[in-house]
C-alpha cells in the first residue's frame, strides 16, 4: 500500500457557536462552546485516514491534556504516531469562532508546533520510505524545506496547502508536486484576482494546482494550464471549519489507490480524485467541528455510485 506522511500541526480547536462576529469592544453571548482535535496537518492526516489511507503523522504536541487526548486520537484513527515529538510547550490550540451560516474565524496559538524546526533521524526515515509528503504552513518553514528537500532526493509525491499564507523562499512553491490553496490564498500568493489564472500561474513548471473555492467547486492546473472547473456538490453549510482539510485529505487518500511511486499523476488519476474529494468535503460541512466532520470511506463511496 501506499504511505502518506503528514508533516504538519496538531491543535485542540476551541470552538464557539455564535450568531454573528461581535463588533470591536462588543461583547455577545456565544450558543455553545466545544473541544474538538484539530489543526491543518492532523485534520488532513484524519480525513486521509478515514478514507483508507496508510498514513503517519510527525509533529508535536505538549506534555499536557490535550497533547494527551490529540495522541489517543491518533491511535484511534490507526494513524502511526510514533515519531509525534512531545515539546517543552503547551498543545497548539485553535480559537474558532462559527456563525449561524457556517463561516468561520480562527486565531491559531502554535505552541509545541513552533518547536518543530528540523526533522529526527527516524522522522527523515519516515519521509523517504513514503510514497507522498503532505504539508501546510503552520510549522516553522524551515522544517518544510527540509522536509521537501529530502522528498524530493527520495521520489516522493508531496503536497502542500499554503495556509496560512506565509513568506516562502523562492522556487519552494515550483518545487512542489501539487499545491492546494483557496482562493483567496492563491490571489495573495500570485497577485491574481481570477482562480482560473491564479491556478495557472501556480501550477507554471510541471506543478499541479488546485485552487479550491467553497460553494463554486475547484480550478484545476497542470503544468500551467487550466484542465477546468471541478463543481462542487450542492449541500446546506453547518460549519465549513476543516472543509479545505477534509478535501486535501481524500484528495491524496484517492491518489494513493492506484499510484505506482515515481511515475507521474495523469489528468484522469487527478480529476477522479477531485471528484472523491468534493464528495468527502461536501460531507464535512453539513456537520460541527473538524475532525469530527469527517466522512468515513463508506460514506463517500456510497454517494459516487
Amino acid at each position: 500500500m501506499n504511505t502518506i506522511a503528514v508533516l504538519g500541526s496538531a491543535n485542540m480547536d476551541l470552538v464557539v457557536r455564535q450568531a454573528r462576529l461581535p463588533l470591536p469592544g462588543e461583547t455577545i453571548f456565544g450558543a455553545g462552546f466545544s473541544t474538538v482535535p484539530g489543526g491543518k496537518g492532523l485534520n488532513q492526516a484524519v480525513a486521509a485516514a478515514r478514507l483508507g489511507a496508510d498514513v503517519t503523522f510527525l509533529g508535536a504536541v505538549g506534555a499536557d491534556a490535550y497533547g494527551t487526548e490529540l495522541r489517543a486520537l491518533l491511535v484511534s484513527e490507526g494513524i502511526r504516531s510514533t515519531e509525534l515529538a512531545t515539546a517543552d510547550a503547551p498543545t497548539g490550540t485553535a480559537h474558532i469562532s462559527v456563525v449561524d451560516s457556517g463561516e468561520n474565524s480562527i486565531v491559531v496559538v502554535s505552541g509545541a508546533n513552533a518547536t518543530v524546526t528540523t526533522l529526527s533521524v527516524e522522522q527523515r526515515t519516515v519521509v523517504a520510505d513514503s510514497s507522498f509528503l503532505v504539508m501546510q504552513c503552520e510549522l516553522p518553514i524551515r522544517v518544510l524545506v527540509e522536509g521537501l528537500a529530502l522528498a524530493r532526493a527520495a521520489g516522493v509525491f508531496t503536497v502542500l496547502t499554503p495556509a496560512p499564507v506565509v513568506p516562502l523562499p523562492t522556487g519552494f512553491l515550483a518545487s512542489v508536486d501539487l499545491v492546494v490553496p483557496n482562493q483567496g490564498e492563491a490571489a495573495e500568493l500570485t497577485g491574481e484576482s481570477d482562480p482560473v489564472r491564479a491556478a495557472e500561474v501556480l501550477s507554471a513548471g510541471g506543478t499541479w494546482a488546485i485552487v479550491t473555492l467553497g460553494s463554486e467547486g475547484s480550478v484545476v492546473a497542470f503544468d500551467g494550464e487550466t484542465l477546468g472547473l471541478a463543481p462542487a456538490r450542492p449541500v446546506t453549510a453547518v460549519d465549513t471549519t476543516a472543509a479545505g482539510d477534509t478535501f486535501v485529505g481524500a484528495l491524496v487518500a484517492r491518489l494513493a489507490v492506484d499510484y505506482v511511486r515515481g511515475t507521474e499523476v495523469t489528468p484522469d488519476d487527478m480529476i477522479e480524485a477531485v471528484r472523491y474529494a468534493t464528495v468527502a468535503s461536501s460531507i464535512a460541512v453539513t456537520r460541527a467541528g473538524a475532525t469530527t466532520s469527517m466522512p468515513a470511506q463508506a460514506e463517500v463511496e456510497a454517494i459516487l455510485r
